[in-house]
């Protein structure tokens, strides 16, 4: 019991925490400018790792590489605090959960992202935030937008980019699970 609190609390600080880190590198990547109060959250909560690490690795290719090592280590931590949890620590685990962890918070965050979009088309397209979400979507967006049709004025673009995060999510899970 007090390991599953335990992992609870880790997992839930850790996830939000990485989100925060991609999000970071992700309007970095995309060159979208972020409203100034989420920009500040951002900043403010994730300064303290970010620039150090851009110190030892600065970015380069127009992305801040920092941001996203950051990431990284946090699912490098959090993995180690199960496997200490467990007590099964193995250096090959731990690296290839901490990737496989990474990758699954970057398609939990593309999720979430078209959640919020497509919740700001039901609601208020013209709400502040709108564009923001639309164009940190636009790049996984727009391929599928091209392909799919409108249905009666519906873009069931969102549905088939949530299906195939789905299934890229499932194999992950699955190729982590037969990896490690």
């Amino acid at each position: 019991m007090v390991y599953s609190i335990v992992s609870l609390i880790v997992h839930t600080v850790a996830a939000v925490f990485a989100t925060i880190l991609l999000l970071r590198f992700w309007t970095q990547a995309v060159r979208v400018r972020p409203p100034s109060s989420i920009g500040s959250f951002m900043y403010q909560l994730s300064d303290w790792l970010v620039k150090p690490l851009r110190r030892l690795l600065p970015g380069f290719g127009g992305y801040d590489w920092a941001c996203l090592i950051g990431a990284f280590l946090v699912a490098l931590l959090t993995v180690a605090v199960d496997l200490w949890m467990a007590r099964s620590f193995s250096v090959d685990i731990l690296l290839g959960y901490s990737v496989f962890r990474l990758i699954e918070w970057m398609l939990y965050g593309f999720m979430g992202l078209i959640i919020i979009e497509v919740i700001f088309s039901w609601v208020n397209p013209h709400a502040p935030l709108a564009p923001f979400v639309q164009a940190l979507t636009d790049p996984l967006m727009r391929p599928l937008r091209r392909v799919i049709p409108l249905v009666g004025n519906i873009d069931l673009s969102p549905l088939v980019a949530f299906l195939l995060l789905r299934i890229a999510l499932y194999l992950v899970n699955a190729l982590a699970a037969s990896v490690i």
